[in-house]
């Protein structure tokens, strides 16, 4: 069953409330879980227990931390603005759940003990997916807000460092998703996941999947790109001088963001709510009607959740230099190439010019390179020699310093001459 956009507006105000509600209570729920998970992935892959007391499995390990940090002592500091200081961690976190008013978690359904019929979704545009990147991106300036009204050069900084990656990897982020437009004549979430009936785009478009990867957890300030949050580097990033309910949340608009980016990939390349290859043709479709599809949208969003666990429990942090030249360098300009190959693809294969086999295998084989590229050690340049520095000799303010001796006995060589000089100086 496919939805378009004229199944759209037409609810009354106590469904669209629900579904609100509904939206708001699982994104809560997940953020929970994921918390929960994410504890357990890593202590599995460092051969720990991992929280294992409050509820079963420790469940209620995440909430019980909640508690306990809605509980903490608030604290302001002197040198904020503390009406910018209270309202950044309200702008981070708000639109992160805006997001989510285009996503859809499923087809029409039956609302039960009722002869309603409404999509499992709150509402679809024309322009859906730039709605999600628009709003996302407002997230950043809650960020730039919080690290300079805290009046901390330590806070600022992170700030600055969050806001330059996350523009950086939205553009990447952007691009990866201009081939999905090109490819399904649409930019409605609901009609690109009506587009991939037959064939779900993370195949003929894999190399906009893999920088789509790569850039959604830049994009959410996750390991190994955490940079803004690097312990060693700024001491805790732009929530520095924050407690109790402000940091949790900015605490939850992250752990939103990685489910609205996850959830926004599911629908881009992974069919969205659509059965598994197989399973979709059982029973006439059978389990990709009513409520089953919701349970496909939510085990694909958490496939791209555990990626992020798997990250930050297996890659090292990487260097900030290192990573803008990532995005800039090689993220954008291979998206601006992929674009423009789509572009000639599409054109061959509306004059019959192109086979849909061998648009698949060379898809593939482009994504395969792109891998291969990343694993490419990069070539170091030699360091340039400082002019008027030819002397090999080593120096020491200008003067020449005799070479250290050589063999085993290094250490002991300088004592005796300065033994010697000493015996000299006696006699």
């Amino acid at each position: 069953m496919n939805t378009t956009l004229s199944a759209f507006g037409n609810d009354v105000w106590w469904i669209v409330l629900v579904k609100t509600l509904l939206v708001f209570v699982i994104l809560v729920l997940l953020t929970l879980f994921n918390i929960w998970w994410e504890r357990r992935v890593v202590a599995r892959m460092q051969h720990r227990i991992g929280p294992n007391v409050h509820g079963p499995f420790g469940l209620l390990q995440s909430l019980a931390d909640g508690v306990k940090l809605a509980l903490k002592e608030d604290i302001v500091v002197k040198a904020a603005d503390k009406v910018v200081y209270v309202a950044a961690p309200i702008l981070a976190t708000i639109p992160a759940f805006l997001a989510w008013a285009v996503i859809p978690f499923g087809p029409e359904v039956k609302i039960p003990f009722t002869d309603t019929v409404t999509p499992l979704q709150l509402t679809d545009l024309p322009v859906a997916v730039l709605y999600i990147l628009a709003v996302t991106s407002i997230g950043v300036y809650g960020i730039v807000l919080a690290g300079w009204s805290s009046g901390s050069t330590y806070a600022l900084l992170g700030g600055l460092r969050s806001s330059a990656q996350m523009i950086s990897y939205e553009v990447a982020m952007g691009l990866s998703l201009v081939s999905v437009f090109m490819y399904a004549g649409s930019m409605s979430t609901s009609e690109i996941v009506s587009a991939q009936t037959d064939l779900w785009y993370f195949v003929p478009l894999f190399p906009s999947f893999v920088i789509y990867v790569i850039a959604m957890v830049g994009e959410t300030n996750r390991a190994p790109f955490d940079l803004p949050e690097a312990e060693g580097e700024l001491v805790g990033g732009f929530h520095t001088e924050y407690s109790s309910l402000k940091f949790a949340l900015f605490f939850l608009a992250e752990y939103v963001n990685m489910v609205t980016v996850s959830a926004l990939a599911t629908t881009m390349f992974l069919g969205g709510w659509r059965a598994p290859f197989g399973l979709g043709q059982l029973n006439d479709g059978y389990l990709n009607e009513g409520y089953w599809p919701v349970l496909w949208f939510l085990g694909k969003t958490l496939f791209f959740i555990f990626i992020f666990i798997w990250l930050r429990g297996t890659l090292p942090r990487m260097r900030y230099d290192q990573f803008m030249s990532f995005g800039w360098k090689i993220l954008i300009p291979v998206s601006l190439a992929w674009i423009v190959a789509v572009a000639v693809i599409r054109k061959l294969r509306s004059e019959d010019l192109l086979d849909r086999d061998l648009l698949v295998w060379v898809a593939v084989a482009a994504g395969a390179l792109l891998l291969v590229s990343f694993l490419i050690p990069e070539k170091k340049q030699p360091e340039p020699v400082p002019p008027g520095d030819t002397d090999t000799e080593p120096t020491a303010g200008g003067y020449p310093v005799p070479p250290m001796p050589e063999g085993p006995t290094t250490n002991q060589r300088p004592m005796r001459a300065h033994g010697a000089a000493t015996k000299g100086a006696r006699r």
